[in-house]
């Protein structure tokens, strides 16, 4: 963006000093060199308004693109997250299946027999 930045300065440094040389230089009348430098400003105003418009271009599908990539990303990225908390909860369920079995095994050791060293319940 910085190199269209300075090729558009130098486009309009040179209208500038082309349109002063031809000034001190022009061999013409009055009328024919204000209706050369009408002719010459027009063009250079022809070329700038296409230089922007293929920048404005430019970045415009730049822009469009940059946004389906993050699209993409961000979708694979939900997508990893969704399948890990997928995973941690059933990691998690399982755990507890398996505190749940202990806890009923041991609530089922204590009530049968001496509980003076077994607590009476498991806690969860």
């Amino acid at each position: 963006m910085a190199n269209t930045g300075s090729t558009l300065l130098a486009l309009i440094t040179g209208a500038a000093i082309g349109a002063g040389v031809g000034l001190l230089y022009a061999p013409d009348s009055g009328e024919k060199t204000r209706k050369k430098l009408k002719d010459e400003s027009k063009k250079a105003q022809d070329r700038l308004n296409k230089k922007y418009t293929e920048t404005s271009s430019n970045l415009t599908e730049k822009a469009k693109q940059a946004r389906v990539d993050f699209e993409a990303r961000l979708e694979e990225t939900l997508s990893s997250a969704s399948h890990k908390a997928d995973d941690i909860l059933t990691a998690m369920e399982t755990k507890l299946e398996e505190l749940r079995k202990q806890n009923a095994k041991l609530q089922k050791d204590g009530k049968g027999g001496d509980s003076k060293d077994k607590p009476n319940k498991a806690v969860v």
